[in-house]
């Protein structure tokens, strides 16, 4: 497998500039408050961020579970995980290193933990029409990846690459999908961006079949920014613009008030 070259991305820079300049009218809604014990506004922004984390978990059950029960347990490990994630943050940890993959993948998939305890998978797996690596490549591959993000200055285009590039070396022998999302969302969480999620089997449907037309483009010529992958980056800034408008709408809430 070829990584895409991470120096060709062109994501949407009107959709960025958006995103920044929204998050920075939220983050200085926050610091007014601290600085005018504004206390209900300031409230509000940390519950706003904590419903969208709890309902990150939610979200992420939902799309990886195939029935009831497996949701329930999914859920039970996601919050576990997302708790973690935020306590990381707090203590100003960013995930950088394989290492933290593992920590994740104990988490959310304990039971195949225990089966593979900080291996990655041992045989060959097929996500869709796309052959992922050999299992003697997944350790070389995934520290590249660590490394091959360092040439990405914007934090959001650095952690949407990182979701799409570990989606295609699926690394472990279960949970890569909530694993990936959830290590997006730390780096979007620590450079203080709220978390994003699929929200409804339409935009589940679309981000899968995005994903599957990128791997595709990618596999036929790595070296072009082709239609598909922006597409898929078309979502991913789309999701979090949502999260920005949910923390907006219940601060504005707030100040109407």
């Amino acid at each position: 497998m070829n990584y895409f070259n991470p120096e060709f991305i062109q994501a949407n820079e009107s959709k960025l500039l958006e995103i920044e300049s929204e998050s920075k009218k939220i983050l200085r809604n926050v610091v007014f408050c601290r600085k005018t014990s504004s206390r209900n506004l300031l409230d509000n922004f940390i519950s706003s961020t904590n419903d969208l984390t709890e309902l990150l978990s939610i979200k992420n059950a939902q799309m990886e579970a195939q029935n009831e029960d497996e949701a329930k347990l999914y859920l039970k490990n996601l919050k576990r995980t997302t708790l973690f994630v935020i306590e990381e943050i707090r203590r100003g940890v960013l995930i950088d290193s394989p290492m933290q993959l593992f920590q994740l993948f104990r988490l959310i998939a304990p039971e195949s933990h225990q089966l593979h305890p900080n291996r990655f998978r041992d045989k060959l797996v097929q996500v869709g029409s796309h052959l992922c690596p050999e299992p003697k490549m997944l350790m070389g591959l995934v520290n590249n990846l660590f490394e091959n993000m360092k040439v990405i200055s914007n934090p959001i285009t650095r952690a949407i690459y990182f979701h799409h590039e570990l989606i295609r070396i699926h690394p472990f022998v279960d949970g890569n999908g909530r694993i990936t999302r959830i290590a997006k969302n730390w780096m979007l969480m620590f450079e203080l961006y709220p978390p994003i999620f699929i929200s409804n089997k339409t935009e589940k449907k679309n981000y899968i079949e995005a994903l599957s037309n990128s791997f595709k483009a990618i596999n036929e010529n790595e070296n072009i920014w082709n239609n598909e992958t922006n597409i898929f980056f078309e979502q991913e800034l789309d999701r979090l613009l949502q999260s920005i408008q949910y923390v907006k709408d219940n601060l504005n809430l707030i100040q109407n008030k």
